[in-house]
Order: structure tokens, then sequence, then C-alpha cells
């Protein structure tokens, strides 16, 4: 596998103005009138984004090994996003080339009855990655201001005790930054990606996923059921994203309806992140330089 430049890399995501994909901390979501969820930053040609993808998984795997071997920090990535936005070929098709003991992947789907004899963060705090490790959330804690927040009945399964539903999404906000700075100060990194997709890409994605005899198991009935809160998920979004936006964890909000353009993106702010961590192999120390002078004396005189 050739080596990727770094300068390179950065270059290419500059072109691309990713910043304008960064939620400020504290901002004011519109996601209808300042996300376009067919924004391609002016690219047109998918034969070159391809090639460009390519590059970035290449790049992510040399960049991985360098996290692994250095074994200080660790990535974790966020995705979140509505059904039908592309997650899981987000991850299938950038992540291709990452070496799969460096990688761990946890989907978060309705919580267990163990897991609701916790606190929410429970469950999603024992799937943090190690240090050398990227870990990725497919959905996470930001559930419980989403679909919670969507469906307050959910609560009723929560065993919350009394009193604590008052001011109950604004702690939550609260909690989540407090949480993740504190796994940033311990050298757990995010990149948290909302995977921004259209009301009509999605309806299209459902009616292939009928359409398509391959795809059936993706369509769930509960899925076109929850479209019916469509307006109510925007809402829920564009707050979670602008108090959850933070210095430490801001939030991209990544056009989803060109799927070529999105894993694009996606590959570009993770090579990103991770050049921004100054990655390199560890430096042997002076005895270690010594033991391993000894074993090549041992090994070439056998």
């Amino acid at each position: 596998m050739g080596h990727v430049s770094r300068e390179k890399v950065t270059r290419a995501g500059e072109a691309l103005r990713l910043e304008t994909l960064r939620v400020p901390p504290g901002a004011k979501v519109d996601l209808e009138r300042d996300h376009d969820p067919a924004f391609t930053a002016g690219l047109r040609d998918k034969r070159a984004a391809a090639a460009r993808l390519s590059r970035n998984v290449a790049r992510l795997a040399e960049d991985q090994e360098r996290l692994y071997a250095q074994d200080v920090h660790a990535l974790l990535i966020v995705i979140q996003a509505l059904d039908a936005a592309g997650k899981d070929g987000v991850i299938e098709h950038v992540m291709s080339g990452i070496n799969p003991l460096g990688c761990q992947v946890t989907s978060f789907k309705t919580p267990s009855a163990e897991e609701l004899d916790h606190d929410y963060l429970w469950r999603c705090s024992k799937a943090l990655p190690a240090r050398g490790m990227i870990g990725i959330f497919n959905r996470s804690y930001y559930e419980e201001v989403l679909v919670v927040r969507v469906h307050p009945e959910y609560l009723e399964r929560q065993k919350l005790p009394a009193g604590a539903r008052k001011g109950l999404w604004q702690r939550r906000y609260r909690e989540i930054n407090a949480f993740e700075r504190y796994l940033v100060d311990n050298g757990i990194h995010l990149l948290k990606l909302f995977l921004n997709v259209s009301r009509a890409e999605q309806r299209r994605r459902f009616l292939e996923r009928i359409d398509r005899v391959e795809k059936n198991w993706k369509f769930a009935t509960a899925d076109v059921q929850e479209r019916a809160h469509w307006d109510d998920y925007q809402r829920a979004y564009a707050e979670c994203l602008g108090r959850t936006s933070t210095r430490w964890a801001p939030w991209y909000v990544v056009p989803a309806d060109k799927k070529w353009f999105t894993r694009l993106a996606v590959s570009e702010l993770i090579v990103r992140q991770l050049v921004a961590l100054k990655l390199d192999y560890p430096k042997a120390s002076p005895e270690r330089r010594r033991e391993l002078a000894a074993m090549r004396a041992q090994l070439e005189g056998e």
C-alpha cells in the first residue's frame, strides 16, 4: 500500500470546504435552511470522488496502525441519522481498509432490561474504545435526546426518580457535554457525524428496499411509521446539534442524499481528525535499542 501524503489529504479536505459542515458551539441550527442534504461542495465527478475516497481509505489504514502502535489516543466516531441515511454504507466503505484488530463497531438498538436498570450512558460507556483503537457508534447515547424526545412515552421504561423529568432535556445536554469533555481529557477523541438525508431521498430509498428482494430485510414497518414524526425529529436534531456541538467535540452535518459524497466527506473528516493527533510510531529507548541489537546479533549468528 503506497504512502499517502499528509499535506495532500489536508489540502483535499480544505478544498471540500468541510468547515461549512461544522456546527458552531451554541449555534441556532436550522437544518432546512442552512444544510442542504444534496450538497457536494461543487464536486460532480463520481469517478474522481471514488479515487479520492480510495486514497483516504489507504491513508486511514496507515494512521490506524500508528494509532494502535502509539497506544496513547483513541478515536470515537459517533454516527447519528434518520433511517436510510446510509450509516451502514459509510462504515462499510470508509473503514474497508482498517485492520479489524484496531477497530470496533457498536450498534445501539432498543435498550434491554439490563440496560434500563442502569443510567442512560452506561451501555455506551461499556463500549468505549481502548487506547490505540477506533470505535464507531452506530447510533449512541444521543438517542436519549432524540428518539426519546420525539417519543417521551419511552421514559416510562427508564425508572427515573420522582421529579427527574423537570428540565430533563437541558440536563441531559449538560451531562453529555461533560461526559464528552471527560473522554477528550482522557485521550478519547470524538468525531460526531449527523448524516443529513432529505425526506424525498429517504422515501426513494424506502421504496428501493421494498422493490429489491436483496434489500427487503433492511425494511421494517416502523421505518414508515416514523416518517409521520419527520418534523419532530428535525426539531429534536436541530436543538441537539446546537446544544451539544462543543469546542472539544463538535458536530458535523454531513449531506447524505448523494452517497458517493457522504462517504468521501466522512473519510476526509476522519483523516483530518487523525492527522490532528500527530500520530507516530513509538521511538525505541536506548535500552530497547540495545535489546534489538542483541537479538539481531543472535539471529545473525545462527
